[in-house]
């Protein structure tokens, strides 16, 4: 259950902040749907318009990664934290993207052996080898 009040269509369109970032939403993605992260986030107009144009900053202005790759790393990122919300938006995202249920697969074994090896690295303290380091 949330801990926040998730605001209706009706709510937003008698808040000029919250509708300005709801209508941006709905056009940048080209859909009429409005995510319930958005939802809650509206409770507090300022931090959703920041965050709004934050996340059309990263994931949505053309950058040095393609979008799919984008989204993968959001996945990754997601599932680190534990974050089932985002997990699940950006894999239908991904999905939207191109994402095939085969890189999908070899997506989940990279998680899997990263988790793996990072537990026992981290378990057994090993240091990082010198040439690993960025020099200064």
């Amino acid at each position: 259950m949330t801990t926040v009040r998730l605001w209706s269509d009706a709510e937003a369109e008698a808040d000029p902040a919250v509708k300005a970032v709801f209508d941006d939403i709905r056009a940048t993605r080209k859909s009429d749907v409005v995510n319930n992260f958005w939802r809650g986030l509206a409770n507090d107009p300022v931090q959703l318009k920041r965050t709004w144009e934050n996340l059309k900053a990263i994931m949505v202005a053309p950058g040095a990664l393609d979008p799919l790759t984008c989204e993968l790393v959001y996945m990754a990122v997601s599932a680190a934290n534990n974050c089932s919300y985002c997990i699940h938006s950006h894999t239908a995202a991904a999905r939207a993207k191109g994402m095939t249920d085969a890189q999908y697969a070899h997506f989940l074994q990279i998680v899997g052996m990263a988790a793996h090896t990072n537990a026992l690295v981290t378990t057994m303290q090993i240091p990082v080898d010198e040439a690993f380091q960025v020099e200064s």
